[in-house]
């Protein structure tokens, strides 16, 4: 049986890949889990109330873009953090996890040519892999540019060359940035906007970290395009409530946009896509709604900043971040530095070379690990002592 030939040098995914480095490894201490971005947190517990609640609503076919009240929510909460009035009806689709839409977008949205030619799909490197993916599906070439210490750890996609531009359809870009924490500012956004509308391309803002940080919110895209009145459909920015409120489990996501956007993205739903089941959806209007269980949560995050920038003070290389819940660490090979760590503590990390593309020594991932500080707080810094005793002592 012959099988599609742009899937068949994919490379594996971090989470398998890793456990194929260390699982036949035995651990050298207690495991301590910071590999996966999962929060452990607690999310607001009246949610399984309101889930059984509106158990009823399993009987029946939930509806494809979202129940009025979920979608009333999101263009609630749009106009709370970024001061935008958004129609619940044409600007914004409730999405089952951000990763189905950053997916479908690129599917319902990019060209099957720009300017006569193969589009481009540009992506941040290291990025989430579903970008690299989604490129791949709709035959597009994707472009990796490095995110590193040079340009402050976002993409520099204004130094590309012309002919890549004049290729590019949609660049994806991820604020708070996933794995360094590092946050677009005002002038980044403008400046991205301006770009994308002289090559004529789509911006897609992955900004589901938006709303664990340290100090200041960071700027939404939409509130800057709104700002330099740039086209509704420019701009397509994803979120979800799994790093928000702790639901990573619930699924709920959004996707807001311009009105032509969300139509042929909330057609090909109708089709291909798998919309929320009723009773999690009316929960998910709930948890949009609260903003208490979010400051709390926030603030959780910023103890644990603290505690990092304690463990790793004077660390060469050290870089608090901005915002979202990973540190990005230097190391001299992050897989052989994951595999030790492992064998001799039992602290389960990422190399960052599964993150980001790239062949040996060119890789902007390969001399960093990602370790993500989701456990509760004493483990979390046992872990963190462990890894910098291990690593850097």
């Amino acid at each position: 049986m012959n099988f599609p030939e742009r899937f068949s040098n994919l490379p594996e995914y971090a989470f398998p890949r890793l456990r194929t480095l260390l699982d036949h490894h035995q651990p050298g201490g207690d495991v301590i889990h910071m590999t996966i971005g999962a929060p452990m947190h607690d999310f607001p517990s009246w949610v399984t109330d309101v889930i059984a609640d509106n158990a009823a609503g399993f009987l029946g076919y939930p509806p494809n873009e979202g129940t009025p009240e979920l979608r009333g929510a999101i263009t609630d909460w749009i106009k709370r953090r970024y001061g935008l009035a958004m129609d619940p009806d044409t600007n914004v689709m409730a999405l089952n996890g951000t990763r189905e839409g950053l997916y479908n977008a690129a599917m319902a949205l990019c060209p099957e040519q720009k300017n006569g030619e193969r589009p481009v799909i540009l992506c941040p490197n290291p990025f989430y892999q579903v970008y690299m993916v989604a490129s791949i599906s709709v035959a597009a070439e994707p472009v990796f540019v490095p995110a590193t210490a040079a340009t402050d750890h976002l993409p520099d996609y204004a130094g590309l060359p012309e002919e890549v531009l004049n290729r590019t359809a949609v660049a994806y870009i991820c604020s708070p940035a996933n794995p360094q924490g590092a946050v677009a500012s005002r002038t980044y956004w403008a400046e991205l906007i301006r770009l994308a509308e002289k090559y004529d391309f789509r911006i897609f803002a992955d900004e589901c970290y938006s709303e664990i940080y340290r100090d200041e919110a960071p700027t939404g895209v939409l509130s800057v395009a709104q700002e330099l009145g740039a086209d509704p459909e420019l701009v397509t920015l994803f979120n979800s409530l799994s790093k928000r409120s702790n639901l990573a489990g619930l699924r709920s996501g959004l996707i807001a946009g311009g009105p032509e956007t969300i139509k042929r993205v909330k057609q090909l739903r109708n089709y291909a896509g798998a919309p929320l089941p009723t009773p999690l959806q009316a929960a998910a209007a709930k948890v949009w709604a609260d903003e208490a269980h979010v400051v709390e949560n926030r603030a959780l995050y910023q103890e644990k900043y603290e505690i990092a920038d304690q463990v790793f003070a004077g660390l060469q290389g050290y870089m608090p971040p901005e915002a979202g819940f990973f540190l990005w660490l230097p190391v001299e090979n992050g897989e052989e530095t994951a595999l030790n760590l492992w064998q001799q503590t039992g602290v389960r990390v990422l190399p960052g070379a599964y993150l980001s593309q790239g062949d040996p020594g060119k890789n902007p991932g390969e001399q960093f690990i990602r370790v993500a500080m989701v456990a509760p707080k004493t483990e979390m810094r046992q872990g963190l002592i462990k890894l910098r005793d291990c690593i850097y002592s």
